[in-house]
């Protein structure tokens, strides 16, 4: 559903399906020597599923030439900032120092090049009251990115499910 929402603007590039992520913590480049304990630590979180809104498009920075498209979580979900909190403890408990800008909770569809705002935004603004739905949160993974010429990949390092609910 949301790959086709490609607006075919020049210089817009949409992500694969297998792509489009939500990033609860960046990590940055990450020693060697605290994956393993990073690992271990992200294990041993555990929370429930939940379900999650998509609502409304938008896209980063806020002004200027735009380099990413997103569509937002409405205002996220308690489980959601959580998980964040979660993620973020693992990490600095496997000695990673946190990301100290702002978590801005939002689901990244596309990524921009030498596009400007104006060529933008008459699809932003058709979309901003766009409702996706809501989306299941079963899990999480921790995710390596590479950087190539055609842009970023990234690659499931680990995957953590959420833990059933005793009936």
């Amino acid at each position: 559903m949301l790959v086709r929402l490609n607006p075919s603007v020049p210089g817009v590039r949409w992500l694969a399906v297998d792509q489009i992520h939500l990033t609860l913590a960046f990590l940055g480049n990450v020693a060697a020597a605290a994956e393993e304990k990073l690992s271990v630590n992200l294990r041993a979180i555990q929370f429930t599923s939940f379900f999650l809104p998509l609502h409304g498009l938008g896209s980063f920075p806020a002004s200027g030439r735009p380099k990413i498209i997103w569509i937002g979580v409405g205002r996220g979900h308690p489980h959601l900032f959580q998980l964040h909190k979660r993620v973020t403890d693992a990490a600095l408990a496997a000695g990673i120092e946190a990301d100290l800008r702002p978590w801005r909770p939002h689901v990244t569809l596309a990524r921009c090049q030498n596009v400007s705002a104006q060529a933008l935004r008459p699809f932003l603004h058709s979309k901003e009251e766009f409702d996706g739905g809501l989306v299941p949160i079963d899990g999480f993974y921790l995710k390596s990115s590479h950087l190539l010429p055609s842009g970023s990949t990234h690659h499931t390092e680990l995957t953590i499910k959420a833990k059933a609910v005793a009936p």
